[in-house]
């Protein structure tokens, strides 16, 4: 019998990945939190600055594309959604 085949870990089912996969996300949504309130402090104190907007523009757009993804809808159904809620 081959020794190296014997000793080899078990590969990780689709459950066990889709499971980490999940609690890393969801650390990740924790982390993008806190940055947001990081940012937030630093717009508040330079409000003028447009950086920071820009920022924010370009993190909104990754999660538009995010949630159009996750959902299946369109770029455009996802922002007459944000628009609905204004």
């Amino acid at each position: 019998m081959d020794a190296r085949k014997h000793n080899r870990k078990p590969e990780p089912t689709a459950a066990e990945v889709y499971a980490s996969r999940r609690n890393d996300i969801a650390r990740l949504m924790d982390v993008l939190q806190m940055e947001l309130d990081k940012h937030a402090e630093g717009a508040k104190a330079d409000p003028r600055n447009w950086g920071r907007t820009g920022d924010l523009g370009k993190v909104r757009s990754d999660l538009i594309d995010l949630v159009g993804f996750m959902s299946g809808m369109d770029r455009e159904h996802v922002e007459a959604f944000l628009n609905d809620a204004e």
